[in-house]
């Protein structure tokens, strides 16, 4: 017999395509409007000035300028508090 009897199935196969999330745009980056600057899940990166986040918190750019991160304090729900980036553009 030329052939594997039984093998049962492949234990391969089963990766997903990579999402390509992350900082598109660095900081003193010129942008145009419409311009992708963050992909990301969840809201690791905050909309400032200028940036909108889109259904996926995609965050994009609302107005031509240069691109700026700064951080702030935001309060959990628990009452703790993280520092969160914000992605602005001037």
């Amino acid at each position: 017999m030329a052939h594997t009897k039984s093998g049962g199935s492949t234990k391969l196969g089963r990766e997903s395509a990579s999402k390509r999330l992350g900082v598109k745009r660095q900081e003193g980056q010129s942008v145009l409007v419409g311009e992708v600057l963050i992909r990301q899940r969840g809201t690791k990166y905050l909309p400032g000035l200028n940036v909108k986040k889109g259904s996926d918190d995609t965050l994009y750019a609302m107005k031509a300028g240069v691109v700026k991160f700064s951080t702030k304090k935001k309060m959990n729900f628990d009452g703790s508090t993280r520092r969160a980036t914000v992605i602005q553009v001037q």
